[in-house]
């Protein structure tokens, strides 16, 4: 009896999310990223779930327990004039107004592969909806996300995943990100 109350614990654990392989995964023509080897490319089940929005992702992968997601988007903003500095208050502005709480981890801009991009990392708190009876529970995240502005486009790269599972993530979210290539 305890072996199997064991067994059935140890199944309803997340599985090791630690990569031991990595895999370059092609998001575009001109989008590159390693990934970790269990990750694979959302249904469209999870693309709805995730994504309620008329903008597909270019890209959007989620690890075999579904709590650790990485997207790559287009956003609807534009930066023609490239003010990167600008552009990093906007999109911290939006990231503050979207969650009733945010813990800012860190923020800034970093180049990667000769490319300026602005970041930040943060946890996120969204309360429970007062309307909506069957979400009683706040939904608390971990986030880093990126964005790289260029003057045709401003492209997102978002990790995301849930509070529990931060802590073993939250180092391969930043290698993910290191990794990102726009040719």
């Amino acid at each position: 009896m305890i072996k199997i109350l064991f067994l059935t614990m140890y199944a309803l654990l997340p599985s090791d999310p630690a990569p031991d392989k990595w895999v370059k995964t092609k998001i575009s023509n001109d989008i590159t990223v390693m990934l970790p080897e269990q990750f694979s490319a959302m249904t469209p089940e999870d693309l709805i779930q995730r994504y309620p929005s008329v903008r597909t992702p270019l890209g959007a992968y989620t690890d075999p327990d579904r709590l650790a997601d990485f997207s790559v988007n287009i956003s609807a903003t534009r930066w023609p004039d490239g003010n990167i500095d600008f552009a990093k208050s906007f999109f911290k502005s939006s990231v503050l107004n979207m969650y009733d709480r945010v813990d800012m981890i860190g923020e800034g801009i970093t180049e990667l592969h000769k490319r300026k991009f602005i970041y930040f990392e943060f946890r996120s708190r969204l309360n429970a909806s007062k309307r909506d009876l069957s979400t009683q529970d706040a939904l608390v995240r971990y986030t880093y996300i990126m964005y790289l502005v260029e003057p045709e486009r401003t492209l997102v790269f978002s990790f995301s995943c849930t509070r529990d599972v931060e802590e073993i993530w939250q180092p391969v979210a930043r290698e993910i990100m290191k990794s990102v290539r726009v040719k």
